[in-house]
């Protein structure tokens, strides 16, 4: 099979979707298909000569929505030169772009959700989801409506996607989801990241590893923290990951006025070496995320063995409570409070056993393996003429 990715972009700032496609896409090959990828990305950025899989980079794009005028001639020239086309994400140039080619040309393809049909963003930002309104109709509706199917990973996904617009018409599936195994280096890989901060080796770290954004609950996950760092001297949050705001400053001054501003660390996004040596550093994996699909940080996690304390909000928080690989509570001040409280009260044997289950858990639910199993099987079941 010769598949097609469509991406905005692929840098790993974006969040999950580019890594995702680079996890499956290589597991992919590895089964014998072979994966391409079409970017509205420019050329020569970094992030497309190192991307691992073969990127056809159209940009640079335009706006924040990234036209890009190269996209719609690239496929109708090459479309049909794959066996099927998956659509990454919504709301950007790439997927209207697709559609105006693809349906016309009766080219199998599917949409990947990635979570963006959360009514969480509906009642969130009102005044976007109304600009939405504008083109949702003949955009992403017709996108939507005219796919092989559309792909969410998990059954809370599937449901939640159908409460934001009432114009809605898609044939759904869902596909188990998952990430890469981490490397099982833990010594030398918590060894790399202690050189690089050496006054946290003797912390215990709660850490927050995704993108600093309002949704995450970063907030709540600071307050929170400020009520339960009396505990112990020795606790510490580290906030890894990017920002594109100026949310940062102000949770950093959120953290100084609760006094609490020298227990926290941020180090800005952590790739390859640091970040699994963050992972391996660290006692449990927080993110009180007010909205998050499937959370890829979440799956790397109990895939080093890590606890994850989450909130009811992470779509796969159903599966991390029956397993018991984790802590679960609301998106709110005093459910993350909770949350951490709960841990904090743990005895040690409690807290290892329930980092073993973390690892059972990601074997079991969470693999790349199992998720390209399940979207090669999906492909197949719903490609032209077995619908």
């Amino acid at each position: 099979m010769k598949v097609l990715h469509i991406l905005p972009s692929v840098d790993p700032k974006g969040g999950g979707p580019m890594e995702g496609v680079k996890q499956y896409g290589h597991r992919f090959e590895e089964l014998g298909h072979h994966v391409e990828v079409v970017t509205l990305d420019d050329p020569t950025e970094s992030c497309v000569t190192e991307y691992p899989l073969k990127v056809h980079a159209l940009g640079p794009a335009l706006g924040s929505y990234r036209y890009c005028a190269k996209l719609a001639p690239w496929l109708e020239q090459h479309a049909k030169d794959y066996d099927t086309i998956i659509v990454n994400g919504l709301w950007q140039y790439h997927g209207f772009g697709a559609w105006r080619v693809l349906q016309r040309m009766k080219v199998p393809y599917f949409v990947f959700t990635h979570g963006m049909l959360d009514p969480w963003f509906k009642y969130t930002y009102p005044l976007k989801h109304l600009k939405k309104w504008l083109y949702w109709p003949w955009a992403e509706y017709r996108l939507l409506r005219d796919a092989n199917a559309v792909l969410f990973t998990c059954e809370e996904e599937r449901l939640l996607a159908r409460k934001s617009f009432w114009l809605y018409k898609v044939r759904e599936a869902v596909i188990n989801y998952g990430t890469g195994t981490p490397p099982s280096n833990s010594d030398i890989l918590k060894a790399v990241f202690f050189d690089s901060y050496p006054q946290l080796k003797a912390k215990r770290i709660f850490l927050f590893l995704s993108r600093i954004h309002e949704k995450k609950g970063c907030d709540l996950l600071i307050a929170a923290f400020a009520k339960v760092a009396m505990q112990d001297d020795a606790l510490h949050l580290l906030m890894a990951g990017p920002c594109h705001s100026d949310l940062i400053d102000k949770l950093k001054a959120q953290a100084n006025q609760l006094g609490i501003a020298h227990r926290i660390t941020w180090p800005g996004m952590l790739q390859g070496e640091l970040k699994w040596g963050a992972f391996y550093a660290s006692e449990a994996f927080v993110l009180s995320s007010h909205q998050e699909n499937f959370g890829i940080a979440v799956a790397e996690a109990l895939g080093c063995g890590l606890p994850v304390l989450i909130s009811n909000k992470v779509n796969i928080w159903r599966e991390i409570e029956t397993d018991g690989a984790g802590i679960v509570n609301s998106d709110t001040l005093e459910g993350t409070e909770k949350t951490l409280k709960q841990w904090l009260a743990m005895t040690a044997n409690g807290r290892h056993k329930m980092a073993q289950q973390a690892k059972v858990t990601f074997e079991q639910r969470f693999t790349v393996d199992a998720m390209a199993q399940s979207l090669i099987a999906t492909v197949e079941k719903y490609s032209k003429g077995n619908v």
